[in-house]
């Protein structure tokens, strides 16, 4: 799985390499001390062992004498597991010693093919005593006197101490890694949000340039973060100029059309009436429609500027006004909320997409037009992560349309009431405008019976009171 946060990313690559290197450690650590602690134990039986050799000797009767000090309780305590043993080679007959722990039992002794004598003439092999002890045995075999009497020393202990002492590291060991890898993570958890605490920064700061709050990234950046909000700066000024310079050449094009059109239009007036029409409205539609090629390549030019900003109720309230006005007769009902709410347009975009709306709905309705504007759900195509979005609905009480009617509605230049004015360019400006903004325009029968147009348009953060 693809994980999108860098935050999310490092913690995880952090937690996962801190966790195998502390298990890791956690194996070697203890096989170390493993190693060491049964080195250990192998060195403490040979002492023991030498210790015994030293305090036997073979007494005026021929009999192997000696009563060995190896300070330990547990070679006098019984079934212990550690032991020491004394028994006579060879024709030397003398009677076998041994310490009290072991009593009346033996322990095995291995071939010494199977286990060798070491250079030093030691050998070490496990075993298992009558009372299933596993004990480590440590032998040699030493020449007593110049007779050539020679005795099998034998000295065991229980492995089960080595076993309880590595168990007992190992669980201290464990404890303390877990510990250590916990505060480890927690410390390298606050370092890392700390050390990318700069990417946020520079995130809301983008942020309050995308709602219109700021012209430019502003703050005090690391040398490893500053560059880019620079380059992001750079990018900035260069969009806003792209954006001035196709603004004033959208001007100067309209501008050179302008009057061109205009002589058309006068020129109409002089001929016949049936050409001065062809003419005429031929002339309006080419006004019309160099007027929307002309909105869309300046919509495409600032779309991507992040700095367009208009204010819903306030130019809705100036669009109902004038509609007001043109329309004594009828009623035009606004609701906007909640306050505060902003559009990521031009203002000129905004007064031509809904300006449209309301004047065709003004034309068909028979008492009234409704317009809303509220904060709507991300339209399916969108960037969710972009912006919000705005729903925008305009709906009257005429005789509606079908849904065939609608399809042809949105079509360029088509009329489907030849009895009322217009060019049939309103709809279809609207569509396109609301493309070029990635909005959405669905159209469909009102609760009054009338058309509903619905506008998606995206928006900015608001505030609500």
């Amino acid at each position: 799985m693809y994980v999108r946060s860098v935050t999310a990313r490092v913690l995880m690559l952090a937690t996962a390499w801190s966790a195998l290197a502390l298990v890791v450690i956690a194996i070697v650590i203890s096989a170390l001390y493993a190693k060491s602690a049964e080195r250990a134990f192998t060195d403490l039986l040979r002492a023991q062992l030498y210790n015994v050799v030293n305090s036997i000797t073979i007494g005026e009767d021929n009999s192997l004498a000696g009563n060995p000090q190896l300070g330990d309780l547990r070679f006098s305590q019984p079934e212990t597991g550690w032991y020491w043993i004394v028994e006579p080679l060879g024709t030397f007959a003398a009677t076998p010693l041994s310490s009290s722990s072991l009593g009346r039992s033996n322990i095995a002794v291995p071939s010494i093919l199977n286990v060798p004598f070491n250079n030093r003439y030691e050998r070490f092999y496990p075993a298992t005593d009558a009372y299933g002890n596993h004990v480590l045995v440590a032998e040699t075999e030493v020449v007593l006197d110049s007779d050539g009497r020679a005795a099998r020393f034998r000295v065991s202990g229980n492995l089960s101490v080595v076993d309880e002492d590595i168990q007992a590291f190992t669980r201290s060991l464990y404890i303390a890694l877990v510990l250590f890898g916990v505060a480890s993570l927690i410390v390298n958890g606050f370092a890392i949000l700390f050390g990318l605490r700069p990417l946020d920064d520079a995130r809301r700061a983008l942020e309050k340039v995308r709602r219109g709050e700021a012209e430019r990234l502003e703050g005090e950046f690391p040398r490893e973060v500053h560059s880019l909000t620079g380059e992001m700066n750079a990018l900035i000024d260069s969009n806003r100029r792209i954006v001035e310079r196709a603004r004033m050449q959208v001007g100067n094009l309209a501008h050179s059309l302008k009057t061109p059109i205009a002589v058309l239009l006068n020129e109409a007036r002089l001929l016949d009436k049936s050409q001065a029409e062809v003419v005429r409205s031929q002339a309006e539609a080419m006004q019309s429609q160099v007027q929307s090629y002309l909105n869309r390549a300046r919509i495409a030019a600032q779309r991507e500027s992040m700095l367009a900003r208009t204010e819903a109720e306030p130019i809705l309230e100036r669009l109902v006004r004038v509609m007001r006005r043109l329309n004594p007769d009828k009623t035009f009902d606004l609701s906007a909320a909640p306050p505060g709410l902003a559009l990521a347009m031009e203002q000129q975009d905004v007064e031509e997409t809904v300006g449209n709306l309301l004047e065709n709905a003004a034309r068909h309705s028979n008492t009234g037009v409704w317009l809303t504007a509220t904060p709507a759900v991300v339209p399916e195509g969108a960037d969710a992560g972009r912006r919000n979005w705005v729903e925008i609905i305009v709906e009257d009480d005429g005789p509606g349309l079908d849904p065939h009617e609608i399809k042809e509605a949105l079509k360029r230049g088509r009329r489907l009431d030849e009895s009322k004015p217009g060019t049939g360019l309103g709809l279809s400006i609207v569509g396109e405008i609301t493309r070029e903004y990635q909005g959405q325009l669905e159209l469909s029968r009102g609760a009054r019976g009338g058309l509903k147009a619905k506008l998606i348009l995206p928006g900015l953060t608001w505030d609500v009171a």
